[in-house]
């Protein structure tokens, strides 16, 4: 439930929201998933009032639990619902209300975090604008649109500021253990666990990197908690983050200890060391130079320990509950996207004919493994909005879509025909692991464009463009009945 505020431009000027929680017949995460959905209604605008209440509802169903996104994109979808209807009430298009309302440098959020680089999300929104035509494309769907009747197309672009750091603070900690053997090989153990998001991969870059040595040097072990313990989860996109300093801390502490013995062998300064392409020599002396794994050798001939433990914990974020205010997370990520959708008269059927996305990753670690997991977001996103409904049984509070044949997952068929994803350039966040940022959940945000791209195809049914009430998900049912009732 939510009262909004605003004038006659567009800009919303207070928003009164209370959030509900179906959290089952336990607990669970469910409290922690509310609330980040508070922290997010608020997604890439500036609400100069706003209140939020959340609350989780005990129900007579199972237990539900966190999912990608951790509330997140919960309370964007209210947020985005409330734009589409302060654009409609004042008759402006909605990506307009949406420029406008965005964040700027300096701007707090309603829980007191300043918008660090907040204007960078305007210059990606500017950017996706012209490079996916948008006001080509519209015009072009106006004709469409007016030239059939039995199916209409849809065009939206949304933005997304997802905020990165456990909530719970003391989760913002990681630990890693780093082995370096006479022959120059590394082994590597940290807490994290890979689940197919890169992580691994990621962390063999960060410590060859450190090393100066080639990817095959590096061995990554599996994460046991018998060489690092007290593991965080790997979760809240976070994994990254964390990990990659520990390790990082590791290799330096091993590296300091080799220019030290690279300096005795050449007769100069360990500042004046290089470690680069499995080599070792001093500044201006690349001629010299000798394999990574003598000084390794030498180092151990040298009694010099060739192991060492890494740690790192987020600073400076901390939050008060019963306040509501404090610094909640070390930096946001942005994203943009924009989707065009044909939705079908008397089926409810869509299609996502484009997408476009430009997503801030900072200074990518790698933008392979990053543009995997925007493209995998995104997807996922679409099907969490438009076809994952979960239905129960009334009486006994089963639940009714568990199996394959009732609980429609995205297939290839609702990729979009034309995918076009790229990455922010020359964005480093400071104080991140080489300038990058976390790419686990904000693309799966990124999908929302897709539901609001099915809103306007639906309003194109009426005869004027008309309020859209649109459930969620929004599945081919659901779509029926919304053109039904425009």
């Amino acid at each position: 439930r939510f009262e909004v505020g605003f004038d006659d431009e567009g800009h919303v000027l207070a928003l009164d929201a209370e959030l509900y929680a179906d959290g089952g017949w336990s607990l669970d995460l469910s409290k922690p998933v509310l609330q980040r959905g508070m922290f997010h209604i608020d997604n890439a605008y500036l609400v100069p009032a706003l209140r939020v209440v959340g609350r989780v509802c005990k129900t007579n169903v199972v237990s539900h639990t966190a999912f990608r996104g951790f509330g997140g994109p919960q309370g964007m979808v209210v947020i985005e619902e409330v734009l589409d209807r302060v654009a409609r009430a004042t008759g402006l298009p909605p990506h307009v209300v949406r420029e406008r309302n965005l964040y700027r440098d300096g701007d707090l959020t309603h829980y007191g975090q300043v918008v660090d680089d907040a204007e960078r999300m305007r210059t990606m929104w500017s950017k996706l604008v012209g490079s996916s035509d948008l006001q080509q494309r519209w015009e072009a769907i106006e004709a469409f649109n007016a030239e059939h009747d039995d199916k209409k197309r849809g065009l939206a672009i949304t933005p997304v500021k997802f905020g990165i750091s456990f909530t719970t603070a003391f989760f913002n900690q990681a630990g890693a253990l780093v082995l370096l053997y006479q022959d120059g090989s590394v082994q590597v153990s940290h807490g994290g666990t890979e689940m197919g998001q890169g992580l691994h991969t990621k962390m063999i870059q960060v410590a060859a990197d450190a090393f100066g040595v080639e990817l095959e040097t590096i061995r990554l072990m599996p994460t046991r908690t018998d060489k690092v313990p007290n593991t965080s989860a790997t979760a809240a996109s976070s994994g990254t983050d964390l990990n990659g300093q520990a390790v990082r801390e590791a290799c330096r502490a091993i590296r300091e200890r080799l220019a030290e013995v690279a300096g005795i062998h050449f007769r100069v300064a360990p500042g004046d060391i290089v470690f680069e392409g499995g080599k070792v020599y001093p500044i201006g002396a690349k001629d010299t130079a000798v394999d990574f794994a003598k000084i390794a050798k030498e180092a151990y001939l040298q009694r010099v320990p060739l192991f060492s433990t890494g740690y790192y914990r987020t600073p400076n974020i901390h939050f008060d509950e019963k306040a509501g205010v404090g610094k909640p997370f070390h930096y946001f990520a942005f994203g943009c996207a924009v989707t065009e959708v044909e939705v079908e008269r008397f089926t409810g059927q869509y299609t996502v004919l484009r997408a476009d996305i430009l997503h801030d990753v900072g200074d990518s670690l790698s933008p392979l493994v990053d543009k995997g997991q925007v493209e995998g977001g995104y997807v996922q996103g679409v099907g969490w909005l438009t076809r994952e409904e979960l239905l129960w049984d009334g009486k006994s509070g089963r639940l009714t879509t568990g199996g394959a044949s009732t609980y429609k997952l995205p297939t290839l068929g609702d990729m979009p025909l034309d995918f076009r994803v790229d990455l922010l350039e020359k964005a480093p966040q400071p104080g991140v692991i080489h300038g990058s940022k976390a790419v686990g959940e904000p693309p799966l945000m990124l999908a929302i464009s897709a539901r609001e791209a099915i809103r306007q195809a639906v309003s194109a049914f009426g005869d004027a463009p008309t309020e859209v009430t649109l459930a969620c998900p929004s599945t081919p049912e659901q779509v029926y009945w919304a053109i039904e009732r425009v």
